[in-house]
């Protein structure tokens, strides 16, 4: 595909605008697309929505911009972990919730048992938390059975605790102290809380991470209550695969 002068000045005008997703894309449409999209200064516009300190010496401190924004513009997802010190066969799961401080659920709950999930969704649940169960995020899932319910009134107080013990040690670790489900998402069927962990001291600069619990429930008829289901629990970003919790859980503060 040959491009005339006047269409080179189009994407030349046009290309400073995009993200660097976008402008990577357009180098794959065509060899003349590619050879304009490569220009540096391109590159360099946006090194400098990113990071504008950068742009403040004659030279890119990589070869080029466009190297530098390939190498650094998204965090790296895909890691090798060595293999975790502790298994999820090893650990149990105690867990507690209380509607209006009248205790509705309490189960101790083997790892093994706890993070598999759903295998396949039940019935009667929204398209939306479905499709949310069928997802590619690790997320510790326990199915409830039998189902309990929980008023969601305006001035009704639902609250969850889980401790983890460590079979091997009989030590304790706290996850989640008594926290409210402060958040609840009608439109995928979830009640939501969280916590922060309590990191062991030999991790000093590890801070501020959540556990998040969640209520799957469904609709059972009366809108002020909801049905549970399930319970799931994940760390959102900090720990996305299976590897990744069992290394987060063993960096808790075990007694």
């Amino acid at each position: 595909m040959e491009l005339s002068m006047a269409s080179e000045e189009v994407l030349k005008s046009v290309f400073p605008l995009l993200e660097g997703v976008d402008l990577a894309s357009a180098m794959a449409v065509c060899k003349q697309w590619r050879d304009i999209a490569r220009d540096d200064y391109f590159w360099k516009c946006l090194c400098a929505k990113k990071w504008p300190s950068i742009c403040k010496r004659p030279n890119p401190p990589t070869a080029t911009y466009y190297n530098l924004y390939k190498t650094f513009y998204k965090r790296q997802h895909h890691r090798t972990l060595l293999p975790p010190r502790i298994s999820f066969d090893n650990l149990e799961f105690f867990i507690d919730i209380w509607a209006e401080n009248v205790l509705v659920f309490s189960d101790v709950v083997t790892g093994s048992v706890l993070q598999p999930g759903f295998k396949i969704p039940p019935s009667g649940i929204c398209d939306v938390l479905k499709f949310h169960l069928e997802g590619s995020e690790y997320k510790m899932t326990l199915p409830v059975e039998p189902t309990f319910s929980i008023p969601l009134g305006q001035n009704q107080d639902a609250s969850v605790s889980v401790m983890v013990v460590r079979k091997d040690s009989n030590k304790v670790a706290r996850v989640i102290n008594k926290s409210m489900f402060d958040y609840i998402d009608r439109s995928s069927y979830r009640a939501l809380a969280f916590d922060y962990l309590d990191i062991s001291p030999a991790y000093p600069f590890l801070s501020g991470i959540r556990a998040w619990i969640s209520l799957l429930f469904m609709e059972d008829g009366n809108e002020d209550v909801m049905r549970v289901f399930g319970i799931q629990m994940d760390f959102c970003d900090v720990a996305n695969s299976k590897e990744e919790v069992l290394w987060l859980l063993d960096m808790l503060d075990w007694k």
